[in-house]
């Protein structure tokens, strides 16, 4: 079977960002079209990009620098209002790029976005030159005061989030000097090469040290077209579903040559006794013919947390208890994931324990549960795999989805019309 995964949330938001900062018109080919992707676009507009759709691609006419607060109203010094709406990215992105341009620039979003750190990445800019205030604990709504940004040597805080490295690595190039960034405790490492990977599809010159620092040098950017390539994170959930039902699912335009660190997820479903083939052009994972499950080992998903969900969700059904370490920062993302997960495996009877950066799963038979979603698409795609072996599970919010894949659970019983599916879908 084929599973249809929509373009990568990841890439298309960088993208986004490369193609506005760059000179001239990038087409962007099969962007992902989500919540999240949808809300970064409208902030890229509301600071005056112009994206078009032709077809299945975006067209972005570049600015070729940083921009202007209202740049049409009479009063030059009027605020630039940027709603992030629940979108990670757009609160971390965005900010940098703004700072490089000139005005005062107000970001805000969803309480749950509000509830999300940005301290590490309001320090960092203002020690670049930008005059940046935040709302309580240090999160939205942020304000930026800008007249361009000169570079310099940071140490940045990258224990919460790599979000952090890469909104100020996107907008190095249009600082007026270097700008050398030594990333403290950074996780999720993939990320960063994704990053650094696209800036230089868009004429960027990066360089990067023994010691783990980062150099951008200043030059702008240059537009250059794109296909976005599938999103890895979501294809997790339909290559665990193979997993559990002992079917084969392919991902076409997700192989050997992806940027995105999740597609070693595969690896580790090679564990649980799933078959893997990568290509050049796809990724397939084939299930044992009873679906059954490998357990009784430690992974660490540091580097590819926003699938640990994945893997937790249908550990029960592995003959051994799995633990996932290296994860504490999950803890900040839309919801407290660890904890969310822990939470909804013991209310469908499943023995769990966590730490501050782990979660063991024990063998077990679901019972029928309601599952809290939090407002957490990976939450409710995750225990909707499981939901493929375990009659009665619930989601309390399936439309939660939309952040990233509005049609998943569509897909998903496209490809499974014969399994159970969670029921309030």
């Amino acid at each position: 079977m084929t599973a249809r995964v929509p373009g990568s949330k990841s890439i298309t938001n960088r993208a986004l960002l490369l193609a506005a900062a760059a000179t001239g018109v990038t087409r962007l080919r099969a962007p992902l079209v989500s919540d999240d992707t949808l809300a970064f676009r409208t902030a890229l507009t509301g600071l005056g990009v112009r994206i078009t759709e032709t077809g299945d691609a975006w067209e972005v006419t570049g600015t070729g620098r940083g921009p202007a607060a209202d740049a049409d109203a009479a009063d030059a010094s009027a605020d630039a209002r940027v709603w992030c709406a629940d979108a990670g990215t757009a609160a971390r992105f965005l900010p940098p790029f703004a700072a490089t341009g000139k005005g005062r620039f107000v970001f805000d979003g969803t309480d749950q976005l509000r509830a999300r750190p940005l301290r590490p990445l309001a320090d960092a800019l203002t020690a670049l030159g930008a005059e940046v205030t935040t709302g309580p604990g240090g999160a939205l709504p942020l304000t930026v005061t800008a007249d361009g940004l000169t570079g310099g040597d940071i140490t940045l805080d990258s224990s919460f989030s790599s979000q952090y490295l890469t909104g100020l690595l996107l907008s190095a190039p249009l600082m007026s000097a270097p700008l050398t960034v030594r990333a403290r405790s950074l996780v999720s490492r993939p990320y960063i090469d994704m990053t650094l990977a696209l800036m230089r599809h868009f004429g960027a010159l990066t360089e990067e040290h023994g010691d783990g620092a980062i150099t951008v040098h200043p030059g702008g950017y240059t537009a250059a077209d794109l296909t976005i390539e599938p999103d890895a994170s979501t294809a997790s959930y339909f290559f665990a579903a193979a997993a559990v039902t002992g079917r084969r699912v392919t991902v076409p335009g997700l192989g050997t040559g992806s940027s995105q660190g999740d597609l070693d997820f595969v690896e580790v479903l090679r564990r649980t006794g799933a078959d893997v083939e990568i290509t050049e052009s796809a990724t397939t994972v084939t299930g044992r013919p009873d679906g059954r499950l490998t357990g009784g080992f430690d992974v660490d998903m540091g580097n590819i947390s926003d699938t640990f969900m994945t893997l937790a969700a249908i550990a029960p059904l592995a003959d051994g208890p799995v633990t996932v370490t290296g994860i504490g920062h999950a803890r900040l993302k839309e919801s407290d994931r660890i904890e969310a997960v822990a939470r909804n495996l013991r209310a469908l009877g499943i023995h769990t324990e966590e730490g501050p950066e782990r979660i063991t799963v024990h063998p077990g038979a679901p019972r029928p549960a309601e599952i809290a979603c939090h407002r957490d698409h990976r939450i409710a795609m995750a225990f909707s795999v499981l939901g493929l072996r375990t009659g009665g599970i619930t989601l309390d919010d399936p439309a939660c989805v939309a952040k990233t894949f509005p049609g998943f659970h569509d897909e998903l019983r496209r490809l499974f019309p014969g399994a159970a599916t969670p029921q309030g879908i």
